[in-house]
């Protein structure tokens, strides 16, 4: 249902190259009253037209509320849903893979942000004209508005004493960091030094920065925070803001953070499972608790088909050879714990990647992916997946709001770079 809305709604080269004979999209524009009224067929024809009409209405109505309630095909907050045979025939819901839905990692009191979707909005009217007058227009490989936006409203919302930022490249984040807090010390560290690409084009170094970047750099495990943080006057290690874009293990950055003390952690690049350079908190906390990841690995599966069709629309939708690995475990990549910008691909089993998902679960008091900032209708992108994503700030269909806000005078290409940042406050296991 929404593959074939937004296929209506926007042109795609990825979409189209599927038409024709392409059975399985063929079948996503048949309606659930159409489908329901063709298996009973001889019962209809019986009926009174009245009848048939009234019936229409129920089913269609009912394969609406289906297809909008993500509680039916989600993962809730507190058990795993089992897998329903009803949406086994229905191709094209929001979440197409029975209890799949969209990855969380469950906290330990069932912690929540204190910001809300109306704060969100809020915050984007403010924010759009100072992305405007970013010094580095064109953030290829970096990050795009969505995270942008996400970094500059989490550190205002928390307000930290001084800012840590793990990867750093032409110094973008940098500049997100100090547009939320002006007067905010930063620590940036970063194998090469920002100033570096000024040589060849826009970039941005911080005055009131300490660079650990270039012939200077330390990795963050390996550097003397105390001694660090002292120097700066700041105490309070939980008073810190720690933002990770460094591609590194996710769990590797997690210890080493709470090894400090650090509690306030951002990760730019939370990857779905199936993708990425390495191992994240999503791949990390993606149905461990179901054999198999609750997922299929069978070649002619109806996973395995959907996921091959949304791959047709959608750049970074994953297909069963992306992700399947040994056996039935293939979480992560292949069922492999990537780090160091995938140079390093070590097999886990499905014992250690429990115990990470259950280690993550003892530290954790707030979990929260930042949502898209609106729907794909309204950015045209095609790099996220809206079938593994929480619902956007923006609906499909707030238009008007869309462009009240200034987005509609936004390059396309910026909303391109979503991937699932996710904010975490953590504290010492118990």
């Amino acid at each position: 249902m929404l593959e074939s809305t937004l296929s209506a709604r926007r042109s795609s080269p990825k979409a189209e190259e599927g038409d024709g004979d392409d059975e399985s999209k063929t079948r996503k524009q048949i309606s659930l009253p159409f489908r329901l009224s063709k298996i009973c067929g001889g019962s209809f024809r019986a009926r009174s037209v009245v009848q048939y009409v009234v019936l229409s209405v129920v089913m269609f109505s009912l394969g609406f509320f289906l297809s909008r309630s993500r509680g039916f095909v989600c993962v809730g907050q507190r058990e795993a849903l089992v897998r329903l045979p009803v949406f086994e025939s229905l191709d094209g819901l929001p979440s197409d893979f029975g209890s799949l839905g969209v990855p969380w990692c469950r906290s330990k009191e069932g912690k929540k942000v204190e910001w809300t979707t109306k704060d969100l909005i809020k915050g984007l009217e403010e924010f759009v004209p100072i992305y405007e007058t970013r010094p580095i227009k064109n953030n290829m490989f970096g990050m795009g508005f969505d995270h942008s936006f996400g970094l500059w409203f989490m550190a205002r919302w928390i307000k930290p004493e001084i800012m840590i930022e793990s990867g750093a490249f032409k110094g973008h984040s940098t500049w997100v960091l100090r547009q939320a807090m002006p007067e905010t010390r930063i620590i940036s560290l970063s194998p090469r030094h920002p100033d570096k690409y000024l040589k060849k084009g826009p970039a941005y170094v911080d005055a009131n920065c300490t660079y650990f970047a270039g012939k200077d750099f330390v990795d963050f495990g390996s550097i003397n925070w105390a001694k660090v943080l002292q120097n700066h006057g700041v105490s309070n290690f939980s008073r810190a803001l720690v933002f990770f874009d460094d591609h590194q293990n996710e769990l590797k950055r997690l210890k080493q953070a709470l090894k400090v003390g650090f509690r306030h952690l951002i990760f730019e690049d939370n990857y779905d499972t199936g993708t990425g350079d390495h191992y994240s908190l999503r791949q990390i906390c993606d149905q461990f608790y179901i054999r198999g990841g609750g997922h299929s690995c069978f070649k002619e599966s109806d996973e395995a088909r959907i996921r091959d069709s949304r791959r047709k629309m959608w750049d970074k939708a994953v297909d069963r050879d992306e992700l399947c690995g040994r056996g039935e475990a293939w979480w992560g990549v292949r069922g492999e714990m990537r780090d160091d910008f995938n140079h390093s691909n070590r097999i886990i089993t499905l014992g250690e990647h429990f115990q990470n998902s259950r280690f993550v679960e003892s530290i954790l008091d707030v979990y929260w992916e930042l949502p898209p900032v609106a729907g794909p209708a309204l950015t045209h992108q095609t790099r996220y997946d809206p079938a593994r994503s929480s619902d956007p700030i923006i609906d499909e269909g707030r238009f008007s709001l869309f462009q009240k806000l200034g987005l509609t005078g936004l390059d396309p290409s910026v909303f391109n770079g979503y991937t699932q940042m996710v904010y975490l406050q953590i504290s010492p296991s118990t």
